[in-house]
């Protein structure tokens, strides 16, 4: 039997096509989708995606360590909220534009919000990898942002469990289980070690997410 959409999921699927251009050293908020979203959502939804915007101005330039502080900041004001409840499916990846607007999502949702904004602003994405962990305390899956000033550094955790960036040996609380960025799909292995198990297009809910970012680009 099928069941009707969402709300929320029903107000978005008549966003405006081209409402946003999402690249590597920019993006952009088009004034379409800023009057929608002004329409359907009020005016603090339309002023959350200024601000945003007005972030990347802000912190295009600056060292990597600002860049990192800001924008997990920025993201992790939003409100916690579930798939189920927000989105009515169990398990949802929404888009930055998505999440704001309403203010409100999962993990996955502040870890990809805060990945793309730093690729928009410039960070390799060799240097990132959304990661998917197990919180020990809270015994349930989670998700975060690395970011690895070398290949085999220690990360540095961006989570919107806690707004103090700190390496992942600190995060004893944290058992990571897999890891993707644009590039490639990785398997945590004990012993820290990560064995690349191929493309992130492996993953269906980053398929679709891609895909919704894709349909934005069209004319």
């Amino acid at each position: 039997m099928e069941t009707a959409a969402h709300p929320t999921r029903r107000r978005f699927s008549l966003l405006p096509v081209l409402f946003l251009v999402f690249a590597v050293g920019a993006f952009e908020l088009s004034s379409r989708l800023m009057e929608y979203v002004r329409e359907e959502f009020g005016p603090q939804a339309q002023q959350r995606l200024e601000n945003w915007q007005r972030l990347q101005d802000l912190a295009n330039n600056a060292p990597i360590d600002r860049q990192l502080k800001l924008v997990n900041s920025f993201f992790n004001r939003a409100n916690f909220v579930s798939d189920i409840r927000h989105w009515g499916e169990e398990d949802y990846w929404a888009t930055p534009v998505e999440l704001l607007t309403t203010n409100g999502g999962d993990c996955e949702d502040f870890s990809i919000a805060k990945y793309l904004t730093l690729k928009s602003m410039g960070v390799p994405d060799a240097q990132m990898r959304i990661v998917y962990v197990k919180a020990l305390e809270l015994n349930q899956a989670h998700m975060v942002l690395a970011w690895y000033p070398e290949p085999d550094a220690d990360p540095l955790i961006l989570d919107n469990l806690i707004n103090e960036i700190k390496p992942a040996s600190q995060r004893i609380d944290l058992e990571p289980v897999y890891s993707f960025n644009g590039e490639g799909l990785w398997l945590n292995k004990s012993g820290g070690e990560r064995e690349r198990i191929g493309e992130a297009d492996k993953l269906s809910r980053w398929q679709e997410l891609n895909s919704r970012l894709s349909e934005s680009l069209r004319p």
